[in-house]
């Protein structure tokens, strides 16, 4: 009778969690109370039906509102766990309380030494937070941002705006935790990620030309189902989920010097420097941003998050054009330089983590050791460094556009225009030279009609790749050498 009488009144809680309405606070029965303290303690199965049950009161809600339609006030925009006039600076104790509490959920990934120590001269470990389930470290702070919510917040769920790798976070872990999640993504989002998210069971919707106007809807929509919008570079409990990352790190290698931070809204660069500088005073703690979108930088310049204008570029994860407000509070005296990476050494850093270290690492994630590249911390030779690698979800036509445009950045992919005779065999004698010094021709194209000075010759177009802009600079030589006319492309060489 007991076992019936408890199903009756988990009975009784399920119908009013599920009707739990958008201006009226949770009430739960007494007679609940007694039956079940808390929905952990519902079993697996009620708690399913609960969470789908949700989910499907949601989606029906959302059916009735034309989202493009909404009028956004300025109140709807307030977030209040982000505050600009009242920051939260996140404390060590936060990051161990999450480290603590999304221990067994989130992956310890390794932080392993890296083979290009020695090319440049220091001591370089990789901390592969590309290899947790969704692909990115943003699963730290989603995790422990979903574990601290109350019980009448986990019952009615949360929303977010986000391009990626939060999203999918928060939707797999909203999953896992039976925690109805919404989010939503702008229209420039990559498919992959878009079609991930859903496949977690979340409610997507793919609204606004980009991340302001995808976040506008996200927090009007907060407003409106009375749910928790969680930030996901500045919430204070995404912060402290992130730094768990240093204390992994720190665990596992001794005597780090300075860690290398790739930055954009700031979260994890906060975590990290909160929790780094906290065991060890010394460390040095550095955040590394696109050029086209320094929001770190200028903000450190003027004191406060200052907005900058984000352009397109391979770091879109770190293209936020305002840093966080708790971000910036918690990270801002503990940072000891800002570098500003260009893109063509974003996509050579893409392109060695896949030749050297087998990884396959996003624009964002590789931005820390695109600083390395460029040269911009010459103080750290002979240091032990550590860069987190803290994303790999990068879409396969863009990878391998940016590993194209990496191998002509890196001398190795070059272009040609050569005049050579256009009696038979010239064009083969032409292609066996191109041979002999060690090039392989990956396009080749002739024309005859736009050469109008000579009509017994033909101007050879080639696309060739060479082992390094040495060999590059030899070829040329070689060219000139057999033939008057010959253009070469520019080649790099890092």
């Amino acid at each position: 009778m007991d076992s019936i009488n408890l199903e009756l009144n988990n009975l009784d809680i399920k119908e009013q969690f599920i009707n739990v309405k958008k201006s009226e606070p949770l009430s739960i029965p007494t007679t609940a109370k007694s039956a079940a303290s808390s929905i952990e303690d519902l079993n697996a199965d009620f708690r399913e039906n609960l969470y789908l049950d949700r989910m499907n009161y949601l989606r029906e809600e959302i059916s009735k509102i034309n989202v493009k339609e909404m009028e956004i006030n300025p109140d709807d925009l307030f977030d209040k766990f982000c505050d600009p006039e009242n920051p939260v600076s996140i404390k060590f104790n936060d990051i161990s309380a999450a480290a603590y509490r999304i221990k067994g959920g989130v992956e310890n990934t390794p932080c392993t030494r890296s083979h290009m120590s020695d090319l440049t001269g220091m001591e370089i470990f990789f901390k592969k937070d590309f290899l947790q389930y969704t692909g990115s470290f943003k699963e730290r702070g989603a995790r422990f941002a979903l574990l601290s919510l109350s019980k009448e917040q986990r019952t009615k769920g949360v929303i977010a705006a986000s391009a990626g790798n939060h999203a999918q976070a928060l939707c797999y872990h909203g999953k896992m935790l039976k925690i109805p999640v919404i989010v939503v993504m702008p229209k420039i989002a990559p498919i992959m990620k878009v079609s991930n998210c859903r496949s977690y069971g979340a409610i997507v919707l793919v609204e606004g030309t980009n991340m302001s106007e995808a976040k506008n809807y996200a927090l009007k929509l907060s407003k409106m189902l009375n749910l928790m919008y969680i930030n996901g570079y500045d919430h204070p409990n995404i912060l402290a989920g992130q730094g768990t990352m240093a204390l992994e790190i720190i665990e596992e290698i001794p005597n780090v010097d300075a860690i290398v931070v790739p930055t954009g809204g700031g979260g994890l660069l906060a975590g990290i420097a909160v929790a780094a500088k906290y065991m060890n005073p010394d460390i040095m703690i550095i955040a590394a941003e696109s050029e086209r979108c320094a929001g770190f930088y200028n903000s450190m310049i003027n004191g406060k998050p200052t907005f900058t204008k984000a352009e397109s570029t391979l770091a879109d994860g770190l293209a936020v054009p305002v840093v966080g407000v708790n971000s910036f509070a918690s990270a801002h005296k503990l940072v000891d330089k800002c570098v500003c990476v260009q893109e063509e050494f974003i996509a050579i850093a893409i392109l060695r983590l896949l030749e050297l270290e087998k990884a396959v690492v996003e624009g964002a994630g590789a931005c820390g050791f695109a600083a390395i590249l460029q040269g911009l911390l010459p103080e750290l030779k002979g240091k032990r460094v550590v860069i987190p690698l803290c994303g790999g979800n990068i879409d396969t036509s863009i990878l391998g556009r940016v590993l194209e445009r990496a191998l002509v950045a890196d001398g190795r992919l070059i272009k040609i225009w050569v005049t050579i005779s256009d009696r038979p065999g010239s064009l083969a004698e032409f292609c066996k030279l191109i041979s002999s010094q060690g090039a392989s021709i990956k396009d080749i194209a002739h024309e005859r009609a736009w050469l109008k000075n000579d009509i017994f010759s033909v101007q050879v177009q080639g696309v060739l790749e060479v082992e390094n802009s040495e060999k590059a600079r030899e070829l040329e030589m070689v060219l000139r050498s057999k033939y008057e006319k010959v253009v070469m492309g520019s080649y790099g060489g890092h």
